[in-house]
């Protein structure tokens, strides 16, 4: 039975459904799902259908002013996981559905690219042979459609040395067919992979995999397999993927960085028809990302690979979702709606009866959590694969080499003889160094003056290569400074502190000279293709050493990477953050990974200035049992993630006074109002206090229910209306809190 009314969210935060009339000429059209053209206020807007129904309370309804498209963009699963979401983060409903929706797909704004094709049509030989005679360019064309049976017509004008004009003369004889025919932008297109066989599996292997294909045939708590650094996580994955396609099902794939899609997408394009792979991240160009979203809601894909938008993926059946390097903090949006993309990966497997699947050498506390107390399936992989070894680490204390150098330098002893020695044998190193630029900040040893962001409360970081100081939060830039900018001191003695990894690449070409060196940072990444270029030099052997940020710390593959090189192990183990020494831990393990996974056993050298710190010892062990087992009783003492949960509240505005009285005053309410088991902190700046001339306020809460607090949040947030230019943002199990 039709009915008469749609439940509509339409493109405004206002976290709410609005009821339309669906008028006659609609009711076949209107489905849940469908983008509709409404009539809002005084002007029309575009929403989406949410919701039917026979009735509704308000008895003057508008219609419906047309429904956009041919088919519905949302399924009522998709639908669902955004009503989830905007309950579980405390955002507006619409907000929700946004994010399932790719923009170029929300606005419609670009469509199917048509391309001519030509084929040959009917031509007798006496016809071809007056083609020889008069027209030769002609003929041309003929001979080479005989031979390729169709093609662009834009290439055939261009293999037969003439113009489309002349194609099209041939069309109108009808010697050649000329049709319009959509064509895929696809961003692998022009791609080659040679195809590769299921690999044979050690027993942890197969054990896991058993696990794996268990879920997807019988979908019950998600698996979590933990896995040392080249112990076959991917391999286990292919397999998995292959035993939910041959149930009829699809798979979604996700990866942490963008930089690691190259890399999972050769390996799965090896394994599995290229028609059934789409990708799906943030360099696709509006046309590909328009391209690759609809080919997976017409069920043409079955395999989705991407980054964290790609959790909502439009897939027909969904059978299986592999979340790789489930620990990585960027699967966390940090935006509104601030979502985990692992777990509405859990929460999606849940409300599609699908397996989900996350994998880790360093699993996040909350995963690991879970699997302990019985929540998650636990496999393990402790061995890596072909009997090679993990990579020996090395500890080296900075505090010692700095006194035997007389100054800080960038390579201590050790590090150079090894680089040396990788050198001399033709095998390859990573350096690995998580912040970009030459040095951290410029200080005057006379006055003390320090460069500091005139719109934030950070330090400017000076880049060489274009005698800047630059702001990496807000992104404002100036000329470096000859003499101290002070206007009592203007000693010409001012310096650069600190190091980034300009620096690092600068002192690897003084020390060795005849060294190919390349970096690998965002300063240097302005090409969406420049990731696989690189890439693909470094495995051929084309570069020598790689200089990086966190984009070369997990999942690459390079046998001939003997030796990584961690010049700060301390970078970020002293940060104001609870997690400082769990993101310390995962990231050398992490680099760690990239070395020895050849025939030849690595090695990793770790400079660090507090080398005895817990975190450093388990991972130079490899003992992620221990450091969890520490870890965990510090989070218990004082209720922190995962024992508790967390939401923090920040407030910005541009005035410090008004957003520290806002501050104040909301907690002051939420005290009366909140659970006894809800532990609220004292407001105060953020650690980052001002970004981009914003002053920002802190407030975080720990409560044992988390549905229970975010319930009263959304009651209570309406009610006590900030200043005029302060605003609130929720973040719900925060993974950053600077």
């Amino acid at each position: 039975m039709t009915k008469l009314i749609a439940r509509v969210v339409v493109d405004v935060a206002l976290d709410r459904e609005f009821d339309y009339r669906i008028p006659p000429h609609l009711a076949d059209a209107v489905r849940i799902g469908s983008r509709v053209a409404v009539p809002f206020g005084s002007r029309t807007t575009q929403g989406y259908v949410v919701g039917l129904a026979d009735n509704s309370p308000h008895p003057h309804l508008k219609e419906i002013g047309d429904v956009v498209g041919k088919k519905p963009l949302l399924s009522d699963k998709i639908l669902e996981l955004a009503r989830w979401m905007a309950k579980y983060y405390c955002c507006p409903v619409e907000s929700a559905v946004k994010c399932a929706l790719p923009e170029v797909v929300r606005k419609a704004k670009v469509s199917w690219k048509e391309r001519q094709f030509a084929k040959i049509g009917q031509i007798t030989p006496a016809e071809f042979a007056a083609l020889l005679k008069k027209a030769k360019k002609q003929a041309r064309v003929i001979e080479i459609l005989r031979r390729e049976e169709e093609m662009l017509v834009a290439d055939l004008a261009t293999r037969a040395e003439t113009d489309a004009a002349t194609v099209k003369k041939l069309a109108e004889k009808g010697f050649i067919i000329i049709t319009d025919r959509v064509q895929e932008r696809d961003p692998f297109g022009g791609e080659a992979f040679l195809p590769t066989e299921p690999l044979p599996l050690t027993a942890e292997q197969q054990k896991a995999l058993d696990l794996c294909n268990a879920a997807i045939d019988h979908p019950d708590k998600p698996v979590l397999i933990r896995g040392v650094t080249g112990s076959g996580k991917t391999e286990v994955y292919l397999q998995a993927i292959d035993h939910c396609l041959h149930q009829g099902k699809d798979a979604i794939v996700l990866v942490p960085e963008i930089s690691l899609t190259p890399q999972t997408v050769e390996r799965f394009r090896a394994r599995f028809p290229k028609q059934q792979i789409t990708v799906l991240h943030s360099h696709l160009s509006e046309g590909e990302r328009h391209d690759q979203w609809h080919k997976i809601r017409d069920g043409e894909s079955h395999i989705v690979i991407g980054a964290r938008s790609a959790v909502f993926a439009p897939v027909q059946s969904l059978g299986l979702i592999v979340v790789d390097e489930e620990h990585e903090n960027s699967y966390k949006q940090d935006e509104t709606p601030r979502y985990n993309a692992r777990d509405l990966a859990v929460v999606r497997g849940k409300l599609e009866n699908a397996a989900v699947v996350l994998g880790s050498a360093t699993p996040s506390l909350e995963s690991f959590y879970n699997a302990q107390r019985g929540r998650y399936t636990l496999a393990t992989l402790s061995q890596r694969v072909d009997n090679q070894k993990m990579p020996v680490i090395r500890i080296v204390d900075m505090r010692q080499e700095a006194i035997r150098a007389k100054g800080l330098y960038v390579l201590s002893s050790r590090l150079r003889d090894a680089i040396q020695a990788r050198l001399d044998k033709s095998e390859q190193v990573i350096l690995f160094l998580n912040r970009r630029g030459y040095a951290t900040h410029m200080c005057c040893p006379k006055c003390g003056y320090v460069a500091t962001c005139s719109h934030c409360s950070v330090s400017l970081v000076y880049h060489r290569k274009d005698d800047k100081l630059s702001c990496h939060f807000c992104g404002h830039h100036e000329t470096a400074p000859k003499v101290c900018p002070n206007p009592e001191c203007r000693d010409p003695a001012i310096r650069y502190s600190g190091i980034g990894t300009e620096k690092v690449e600068s002192a690897i070409q003084k020390v060795f000279p005849k060294a190919r060196v390349q970096r690998m940072d965002s300063d240097v990444m302005t090409r969406k293709s420049l990731y696989r270029e690189i890439l693909g030099a470094f495995r051929v052997g084309k570069i020598d050493i790689l200089v990086g940020t966190q984009m070369i710390a997990k999942g690459l593959h390079f046998p001939n990477v003997t030796l990584v090189g961690i010049i700060h192990a301390d970078m970020a183990l002293h940060l104001p953050d609870f997690r400082a020494g769990e993101r310390t831990f995962q990231l050398l393990v992490q680099v760690a990974g990239r070395a020895g996974r050849g025939d030849v056993e690595g090695e990793v050298v770790v400079q660090s200035f507090t080398p005895y710190h817990p975190a450093i010892q388990h991972a130079r062990q490899h003992d992620y049992l221990g450091f969890y087992e520490q870890e965990i009783e510090f989070r218990e003492q004082l209720r922190y993630p995962p024992v508790n949960r967390m939401v923090c509240l920040t407030m910005r505005g541009r005035n410090d006074t008004k957003v520290k009285f806002y501050a104040d005053t909301l907690a002051r309410e939420l005290k009366k109002h909140v659970a006894r088991d809800v532990i609220i902190g004292e407001p105060g700046p953020a650690p980052l206090a001002k970004i981009q001339n914003y002053h920002r306020y802190q407030l975080i809460l720990r409560a044992d229910k988390l549905l229970r607090l975010t319930e009263t949040l959304s009651k209570i947030l309406p009610t006590l209306k900030p200043p005029e230019d302060v605003t609130v943002h929720i973040d719900v199990d925060p993974l950053s809190l600077l």
